[in-house]
């Protein structure tokens, strides 16, 4: 029997006219006051996950999307965060972008964010 469920947040704003017949994703620009909303949606997704008793609450990092798909450049900041305002839900930060990263600050960088989290930050990696 599944036991656990998680759920993947990439970090999107909500859009009007897209799909078919809508604005092409490469004709899309929103201003930073639009895309900085994703925050505040994460917080409300990883909140209401934890109240249904969700596992994990993935996010993935992304840099310099303004069409307005995956706004959230550093995942691990948003996971202390989260962790802060949730009780029990892990937070998995599941795409971070190697390349993007020095590695010996990646891992300091993990390892400070376990112990700020009691353990409830969940580490993964990306080529890109």
């Amino acid at each position: 029997m599944i036991t656990k469920f998680d759920s993947l947040f990439a970090g999107h704003v909500d859009m009007e006219n897209v799909g078919y017949g809508g604005v092409a994703v490469n004709d899309r620009y929103f201003p930073n006051e639009h895309l900085v909303t994703a925050y505040d949606k994460a917080q409300n997704i990883a909140q209401l996950m934890d109240r249904l008793g969700f596992d994990t609450f993935w996010m993935a990092e992304h840099h310099f999307q303004p069409e307005g798909y995956e706004c959230i450049p550093n995942i691990l900041m948003m996971a202390v965060h989260l962790a802060h305002v949730t009780e029990n839900i892990k937070i998995g930060c599941g795409f971070n972008i190697a390349p993007m990263w020095h590695p010996l600050r990646l891992a300091e960088d993990f390892a400070t964010a376990d112990i700020l989290t009691q353990g409830r930050t969940v580490f993964g990696v990306g080529r890109g």
